[in-house]
């Protein structure tokens, strides 16, 4: 146990060497496959020695660079705990996929798959502000290549802009993270909180700045959201299931785990804008959404709804916004996750995502068709479904700092079943007209597929009915972080009230 976290975290790691080295496709496929399992069940481990307290648990530190002030630190706790094993579980589900479907280099991209694995989970456990940001850098390379080179007509262009986008802010954040430092003498994060209150007013507004737009842009918040489209369009689809289920998470997580604890009054002072600014996205990426005719375009859209609602909660600023934020970053990486899955497993049949070339599909594919449905149903927040106790959550938070933003946001709910439900009619529902769809000539699920999402679906109503089983250590760990907040009372309560 002293060294979990760093076996969970390199783990996939030690899977890419194995798999670039090992001869022939089909061992490849499994090196991949079983290092995505290993490390998922390595990683319920966090599970069974879990202490019920808001602290960091399963500590590690080692000396790294010391006479910089930079170690090898790293910690899990209630709101790190469930995104890392989020990360491990898509991951077994995307290489599943990648091993049916991907034909090209198979080596290389299972590699890059692992790599990125390594680096997410890095970025959810690292507690030293230098090793965070290696991580965080570290995550764009795999990516970049998965979109270039396994992507779409148009791969080089979107690769291209989502490198240049997500780099230009994490630029930016690495000179606040030097600033930081000068001023404090401190990378530990555990610590910057409290030594962060003694920084100066100005330093304390522009750090805050450098961090919230590298967050903005990877979550993606309104207006730094154009690269996503392109990304997810362009991207295969295990590299949609990951970069909708675990990348965006980095920019949600970052504002949580350091741009609120550290720059609190200046957090407090921008929080209405971001809020702001948030459910424009929300209102934005479901109007865009109802328009699309790629049906892929349109749950990356979603996604930019999604992140929205996340984001609204995270900057309510209360226990109650922020743990439903917490929350619904799981619900958001299982439900998109899923539909990118799905909307990769019809383009394989049908190598087109043109709504206009659907239709009737639940007499060709009932089996697809009706976890399509289901899928799309958590997605929109379907009471009885993970979705909607996020979302729920959220609301109430949001309600208690801004009413009228919770209004508005809700209307984003609304929104978000209209333009899923008319993307499945116009696919499932009504006459087969185009023979390329009809049943016989158009494949119903296989079992592996069907394996792929019964846990999905599985979990789906598990997180709608408990959702205690994720909010009993999340808690814990944002009240916590709620104290912190409160070390500038007299600015983060005038926004909460």
């Amino acid at each position: 146990m002293n060294y979990l976290l760093s076996i969970i975290t390199f783990l996939p790691l030690i899977g890419a060497v194995i798999v670039l080295f090992v001869p022939g496709d089909g061992a490849k496929k499994t090196a991949a496959l079983a290092t995505s399992v290993v490390t998922f069940l390595v990683s319920l481990l966090l599970l069974t020695g879990w202490q019920d307290n808001a602290g960091m648990q399963f500590l590690e530190e080692f000396a790294w660079m010391p006479d910089f002030g930079i170690y090898y630190r790293m910690g899990v706790d209630g709101i790190s705990l469930w995104l890392v094993l989020l990360t491990t579980f898509l991951m077994i589900i995307a290489v599943a996929f990648s091993n049916q479907h991907v034909k090209e280099n198979i080596g290389g991209y299972m590699a890059l798959m692992l790599m990125m694995e390594t680096a997410t989970i890095g970025v959810f456990l690292a507690l030293d502000l230098v090793l965070f940001y290696v991580f965080w850098e570290f995550s764009l390379i795999p990516m970049y290549f998965l979109i270039g080179k396994w992507g779409g007509q148009n791969r080089v262009y979107a690769a291209l802009k989502f490198f240049l986008y997500t780099l230009a802010g994490s630029t930016l954040m690495l000179v606040a993270i030097l600033a930081v430092y000068f001023q404090t003498g401190s990378f530990n994060i555990l610590e910057l909180p409290a030594l962060a209150t003694s920084l100066p007013a100005w330093l304390q507004q522009a750090a805050f700045l450098a961090f919230a737009l590298a967050f903005a842009i990877k979550v993606p918040l309104f207006p730094f959201h154009t690269w996503l489209p392109d990304a997810h369009v362009q991207a295969p689809t295990a590299g949609s299931i990951l970069l909708a289920g675990v990348l965006l998470k980095l920019g949600t997580y970052g504002f949580v785990r350091f741009a609120v604890p550290m720059f609190p009054i200046a957090a407090a002072d921008y929080a209405p804008l971001i809020s702001i600014l948030a459910v424009v996205g929300i209102l934005y990426g479901a109007l865009v959404a109802l328009v699309q005719r790629d049906i892929k375009s349109l749950v990356a859209y979603s996604s930019v709804a999604h992140m929205g609602f996340i984001v609204l909660g995270i900057f309510s600023l209360n226990q109650q916004g922020v743990s439903g934020a917490v929350l619904q970053m799981v619900n958001h990486g299982l439900s998109t996750g899923a539909l990118f899955l799905m909307v990769g497993m019809l383009y394989e049949r049908r190598h087109t995502r043109d709504l206009a070339e659907f239709g009737g599909l639940w007499k060709s594919v009932p089996v697809f068709s009706f976890f399509f449905l289901v899928v799309a149903m958590s997605s929109a927040g379907l009471p009885g479904l993970n979705g909607f106790v996020g979302e729920f959550t959220i609301l109430l938070g949001t309600f208690a700092s801004s009413p009228f933003l919770a209004v508005l946001g809700t209307a984003g709910i609304i929104l978000a079943a209209w333009y899923l439900l008319v993307a499945f009619r116009r696919m499932a529902q009504g006459p087969l007209t185009n023979p390329a769809n009809e049943k016989g000539v158009l494949p119903d699920l296989k079992w592996s597929e069907i394996a792929m999402l019964v846990p999905l679906v599985l979990l789906f109503f598990a997180l709608g009915l408990f959702p205690n089983l994720l909010l009993d250590k999340i808690n814990p760990s944002v009240a916590a972080m709620d104290v912190i907040y409160d070390a500038t009372p007299a600015v983060v309560l005038e926004v909460e009230h």
